[in-house]
């Protein structure tokens, strides 16, 4: 089921390595100000295992000689892994007091962290299933996680400094 989506894979595992060291890089130049914050450190967190479960995912991908199942659980079970800095940044963006922001934003933040380790979670429940449909969620997966890092990469070294 894995044929065809090779070099896509490649492409990723080279492009979050390089993201998430960059991510690294730029949240220690404001570490001081992100540890100020209640919710900040558990958000940069979950950034930085987004970006390791996508990489994770096209590393698994480029495994050769491995059954669909295989690599369907490895999935599941990388995404169950990754879900838990999701969760802890939600339940810290939700209470944090400190945050002057609407209730609608805070719960924006929860369903973009949320969203894309479902969407892998249910890829991979697919993918051992034998459907296709499956690689394509991890996909989307993949394209989410990258939009949101950058976004969070921003705010953890521009947003924190007003």
């Amino acid at each position: 089921m894995t044929e065809g989506w090779n070099e896509f894979y490649v492409a990723v595992a080279g492009a979050a390595a390089a993201l998430a060291g960059l991510i690294i890089v730029a949240m220690s130049v404001t570490i001081k100000e992100i540890l100020a914050s209640k919710s900040l450190p558990s958000r940069a967190a979950a950034t930085i295992s987004s970006m390791a479960l996508i990489l994770l995912l096209a590393i698994f991908g480029l495994i050769p000689h491995q059954t669909d199942v295989l690599f369907g659980i490895e999935i599941i079970v990388a995404s169950a892994v990754g879900m838990i800095p999701v969760l802890v940044m939600s339940q810290r963006v939700l209470t944090d007091t400190e945050l002057p922001t609407a209730s609608s934003t805070r719960w924006f933040r929860v369903f973009a962290g949320i969203l894309p380790v479902a969407l892998s979670l249910v890829g991979g429940v697919l993918v051992v299933a034998g459907s296709s449909a499956g690689l394509v969620l991890v996909a989307a997966t993949i394209a989410i996680v990258f939009v949101t890092s950058m976004l969070n990469a921003w705010v953890l070294l521009v947003e924190v400094q007003r």
